[in-house]
């Protein structure tokens, strides 16, 4: 935390979905939240939604927000987020690396074109590497030294959807990273964690509601939960103290078919 005894995060992919939700969730309960997202209006929108009442609760003014419009799979703007981060709040406790895209969920995997797949790569993978690196040499140089590095992995990482090859392989890539992250840390107190979530209900859920394709080739309609329910959830591992991780968490729709995939 800084001078101020406020925690500082900073949350990609902070403009929609899980991002915002995990954002609104920290603002609401007294974080200092820097939003990164490729689209600056909306990481607005979610500064302000987080200034608005819940039913039956006065409007937080608690935590204070910083609105950076960043491209996580560009080095330089990876870069000119962290260094603003640091001007303003003066230290960072928390990364929630969440930024990320599915891709073509419709083109079988001989289809599947290069560009596509590099993008998907250098979204999920190649901006979860770069802002994780930026976050870990904050978290090491900065006194008191540690933080909290948090990725968004999927329950993908772990059992995939059909047509999802490089959607799926960055998310096993990502527990990789989380793994060597959580043990490189160790030494100066910098905890790393994932999440991996299942049918939350956001923009890009939507089409789990009215039919999703299965492995065995039907295509099903899904349950989804709140979103705010995975907001809390990564709430609870941020706000554990540093000699204590979850390491990996699972948080999905009770009856979604994700046990029985496959």
């Amino acid at each position: 935390m800084n001078a101020m005894g406020t925690k500082i995060a900073v949350v990609t992919g902070a403009g929609s979905g899980i991002g915002r939700a995990v954002a609104v969730e920290l603002l609401r309960t007294g974080w200092s939240v820097a939003l990164a997202g490729r689209r600056a209006e909306r990481l607005e929108e979610t500064a302000a939604l987080a200034r608005t009442a819940r039913p039956g609760q006065p409007a937080s003014e608690d935590g204070t927000s910083l609105c950076v419009r960043t491209d996580v799979s560009r080095p330089d703007e990876v870069a000119a987020l962290f260094a603003a981060v640091r001007d303003r709040f003066g230290r960072l406790d928390l990364l929630f690396n969440n930024a990320g895209t599915f891709g073509p969920g419709d083109v079988p995997f001989e289809e599947l074109p290069y560009e596509a797949w590099r993008h998907v790569v250098g979204t999920n993978l190649d901006g979860a590497f770069l802002c994780a690196q930026a976050a870990y040499r904050q978290m090491k140089e900065q006194d008191p030294q540690g933080g909290r590095i948090i990725n968004n992995g999927s329950i993908s990482a772990h059992t995939p959807r059909p047509h999802s090859a490089a959607y799926t392989a960055t998310k096993h890539a990502l527990t990789g990273l989380t793994k060597s992250l959580s043990l490189d840390g160790r030494p100066y107190r910098i905890a790393c964690g994932q999440i991996d979530i299942g049918n939350a209900a956001t923009d890009l859920t939507e089409r789990m509601q009215t039919g999703a394709l299965q492995a065995n080739g039907e295509v099903v309609a899904e349950p989804v939960m709140d979103v705010a329910d995975v907001a809390r959830t990564v709430r609870h591992m941020a706000e554990l103290p540093l000699e204590a991780n979850v390491q990996f968490a699972t948080v999905l729709a009770t009856a979604m078919p994700y046990v029985g995939r496959g």
